[in-house]
């Protein structure tokens, strides 16, 4: 920003046209001897800021800070101090601050210049412009080898018209104003133009003096300490103002002053052993359905606590959702299961059911106890494993978030062990904000809970091991809902079969269930000739389904009989894709 367009041109006719006047005053000094100096007096004229300024500019013009000057511009450093309630001091450096208002960028070598003074001279003067600082009268920018000061376009308005500047008023405000307040302070944080203990200094004062609000009674509630209490506030504001949920390390790191201090609280999150990810209030942010180990949001939970007096919508359905397979999107499809496997079934459909689960989940956890639920479905392709999950869902009203193993793993040495961890701090977040705890779905596992290799030696073969001992440790944490499925058992790494709560086999469908499915998928059919292609073809229910989905297409596009037995057992000739063996000879 250009100050000087914004300045009004009366501030400037002021500073360079006002008049003063002068009297012959002899001033006698301690040891006897006697000084006649021309001293500063407004005489009969009405006494104002700006002339008292434009007096202690001009007569400190090379006067090497000498006690001579003290005495000239003694009438005018006290009119200016009484005024502002600072010191004589605090009056001669803001007044040359003042006096090269239009600058950006003063610094002690401009004030050195003026006075015609060296550095060290001044060096006790910097005391007096903390103090001015401190009371908003200047503008300290720390971000050079040494600072430099500007003027607030508002003090300079208040002089121009001869009156004390107010701070900005900081009790009595909404908790949108005390957001955009607290918003102000952080950019000039950023800017450099506060330190960090100014920065604590004008938090602490805004929110001590807006107690009466929730949210500030909800922050205090924390008992946070005051490093963790500006994290929490900083990404309160990126929330609130920039709908920002996506708040980098570095943004943060940008806070502090001291390096030692930012590395302990930067380890801290980064370990999740911070105060304010143990209360539930921020959580790593969501990138592409992974959690970032190098970013945080607000959690739900924050959220519904800090800003209930902002009129935002704080519970986003679509965003909460994202990553998750709605349960109420789930078409319901009839399973028929084999005697055993139907009992196993609807014995964990009843335990996830929410009011069984939540007891069932709280009394594990009061008797010490794990509390999460790890399921493995194994059997051949095609026996409905994948789509038990989904009735499973459907029927408990739980969304599922559902794993792509190929998108884990990663050629990148180390990004498939961070894609693991951040999947799993993802599903805690998911955890935390939905109502009802969603389930977590490894579909087709076989390729991470397989036999891990021993003494790996390629690089391959010892990111699969890491990959595996993540999972299996955040398995014996979950507080949640897992199931695997996999065609491949018995391969599975013993350390894996341990750690399921349910193993459900899926076996290929009886002569019976057979039967029952191909009826449930053509509904048209005989009973006759469903028990005739239940008996000749011993297929799963993932080929029955496609089958019937060839017939349906023959019966759209030739027009074929929904009972046409022979274009049926045509289907099921090539689902099944023997090989014949051709004999070669004469």
């Amino acid at each position: 920003m250009n100050i000087e367009k914004n300045i009004h041109p009366s501030i400037i006719a002021a500073l360079n046209g006002q008049k003063y006047e002068f009297k012959e005053t002899e001033v006698t000094f301690d040891d006897g001897e006697t000084l006649s100096i021309e001293r500063f007096t407004f005489g009969d004229k009405e006494p104002t800021l700006l002339v008292a300024i434009k007096a202690i500019i001009e007569l400190s013009e090379n006067c090497e800070l000498t006690g001579e000057f003290f005495l000239e511009a003694e009438e005018a450093l006290n009119y200016v101090s009484e005024r502002l309630s600072i010191t004589n001091e605090q009056a001669l450096m803001l007044s040359l601050v003042i006096s090269d208002f239009a600058n950006q960028h003063i610094d002690v070598t401009d004030f050195g210049r003026h006075l015609r003074c060296t550095p060290i001279t001044l060096l006790p003067y910097l005391k007096e412009m903390d103090a001015l600082e401190e009371r908003g009268y200047i503008v300290c920018n720390h971000s050079g080898c040494r600072p430099s000061y500007r003027i607030p376009y508002y003090i300079l308005e208040a002089l121009n018209e001869n009156k004390v500047p107010e701070m900005n008023q900081l009790a009595g405000l909404t908790c949108e104003e005390l957001i955009n307040e607290l918003d102000k302070i952080f950019d000039q944080r950023s800017e450099h133009e506060l330190t960090y203990d100014g920065l604590m200094n004008r938090t602490k004062s805004l929110l001590s003096s807006n107690s009466e609000l929730h949210f500030v009674e909800q922050i205090d509630s924390y008992g946070l300490n005051f490093n963790d209490r500006i994290v929490l506030l900083f990404i309160v504001c990126q929330f609130v103002l920039l709908h920002d949920e996506h708040i980098a390390m570095p943004q943060l790191g940008r806070l502090f002053d001291s390096r030692s201090l930012w590395s302990n609280i930067r380890l801290q999150l980064q370990k999740e052993k911070n105060r304010l990810q143990q209360l539930g209030l921020i959580e790593f942010a969501h990138d592409g359905g992974f959690g970032d180990r190098n970013a945080f949001c607000l959690t739900m939970m924050a959220k519904r606590a800090l800003l209930t007096e902002l009129d935002i919508k704080i519970t986003n359905d679509d965003q909460l959702r994202r990553g998750l397979k709605h349960y109420d999107d789930i078409t319901a499809r009839q399973l028929f299961y084999d005697e055993a496997t139907s009992r196993q079934v609807d014995e964990l459909n009843r335990l996830l059911s929410e009011d069984n689960y939540q007891q069932i989940r709280q009394r594990l956890q009061d008797k010490g106890f794990r509390c999460g639920f790890t399921c493995l479905f194994y059997g051949s392709p095609g026996t409905g494993k994948t789509e038990t999950v989904l009735q499973l869902a459907r029927q408990t009203g739980r969304d599922i978030m559902q794993v792509n193993v190929s998108e884990i793993k990663s050629k990148w040495v180390g990004d498939s062990e961070k894609n693991v961890k951040a999947l799993f701090d993802d599903y805690r977040s998911k955890v935390k904000d939905c109502e009802v705890t969603p389930i977590l779905l490894f579909n087709e596992a076989d390729a991470i809970i397989n036999r891990r290799q021993e003494m790996a030696e390629r690089g391959v073969d010892k990111m699969e091991n890491s990959i595996q001992n993540i999972i299996l440790q955040e398995m014996e944490t979950l507080d949640g809902i897992l199931i695997a499925t996999t065609n491949l058992e018995q391969n599975m790494d013993k350390a894996f079969e341990r750690r399921f709560l349910y193993k459900i086999k899926f076996n290929k469908p009886t002569v019976e269930a057979r039967q029952h499915i191909w009826q449930a998928m053509i509904p048209s059919l005989s009973a006759d000739a469903a028990s005739q292609l239940a008996t000749r073809y011993d297929f799963s229910g993932g080929q029955i389904e496609n089958i019937a989905r060839h017939h349906a297409i023959d019966t759209i596009l030739h027009g074929a009989e929904a009972d046409d037995l022979q274009s049926l057992i045509t289907h099921c000739d090539q689902e099944r894709l023997e090989k014949k063996v051709q004999r070669i000879g004469f």
